[in-house]
């Protein structure tokens, strides 16, 4: 064997491990859970209800619903991919100083939520809780946001409902998108397992859409949201956080303001917008 087929064989098989490694393990990559034993007791100053949805596959979703008196309407929250619900909660004060409920829920496989997880998986028990959620409130009164990893899913959700208002906080284009800028030389079309393709979900969706993201964000950089405004641009409001990162938005006023100013806004009669 020449050295020249020598070193082609080699870079083959290493591509084929990686391929391989990246098929069978993409949720270690892609997902990082915090998990919970069964018997986790969760302890935080507000007044709050733990319930866990039975799937009929076997699987359960954990969640918290964080309560204020006299609510505006309800906060239905898509999480990140990393941790669990017990971290996640800290962000109910933003949305209950506003006067609204706050619903958070654990993705299979995070906290003590259990079962397979797949991309279809997420959707239907995320639109079953949302059934759930209508059942206690009109959906004139539920507003729907999905942050970084959720806002994909938070997208589909909106997409197949009426929502008083969609709020897309640092979002991706779509996961596949996403992916592919760190794994481009990987024949991703036929491995990856989720695609998450909110720039398709996000052409179904009627309710009023604002997506807030900051310049300096290098996780999911900012021309994603700029894509997804480009979408829709008489549809989508974007709002811009100069200088704010990945993790970092609410450290920066700007975030507050568009959040006081979004949730008041949600309290006045909104026209549905046509999905396309």
């Amino acid at each position: 064997m020449g050295t020249g087929l020598y070193i082609l064989t080699i870079v083959a098989i290493v591509y084929a491990v990686i391929v391989l490694l990246v098929t069978v393990f993409q949720h270690f990559f892609f997902f990082r859970p915090e998990i919970l034993p069964s018997n986790f007791v969760y302890d935080y100053p507000f007044d709050f209800e733990e319930k866990t949805f039975e799937m009929e596959d076997g699987g359960s979703v954990n969640s918290l619903h964080f309560k204020v008196p006299n609510n505006r309407g309800i906060i239905y929250y898509f999480k990140g991919n990393s941790r669990s619900i017990k971290g996640w909660a800290k962000f109910a004060k933003d949305f209950m100083g506003n006067g609204y409920d706050f619903f958070v829920m654990d993705y299979r496989g995070f906290g003590k939520s259990k079962g397979k997880r797949t991309e279809s998986k997420l959707y239907d028990d995320s639109q079953q809780i949302y059934k759930y959620i209508n059942s206690k409130f009109e959906e004139k009164d539920i507003i729907i946001y999905g942050r970084s990893m959720g806002s994909g899913i938070a997208t589909r959700i909106a997409s197949w409902n009426n929502p008083r208002m969609l709020i897309l906080d640092s979002p991706y284009y779509s996961f596949w998108h996403q992916t592919r800028r760190y794994g481009f030389i990987l024949p991703l079309r036929f491995i990856l397992r989720y695609k998450i393709r909110t720039d398709q979900f996000i052409k179904k969706v009627s309710a009023p859409i604002h997506i807030i993201h900051g310049t300096k964000d290098r996780l999911i950089p900012f021309f994603n949201s700029e894509k997804l405004k480009a979408i829709r641009p008489d549809d989508i409001e974007l709002h811009t956080v100069e200088g704010a990162g990945h993790n970092n938005l609410p450290d920066f006023p700007e975030y507050h303001e568009f959040l006081y100013q979004r949730l008041n806004e949600a309290s006045i009669d909104w026209p549905k917008v046509v999905a396309i």
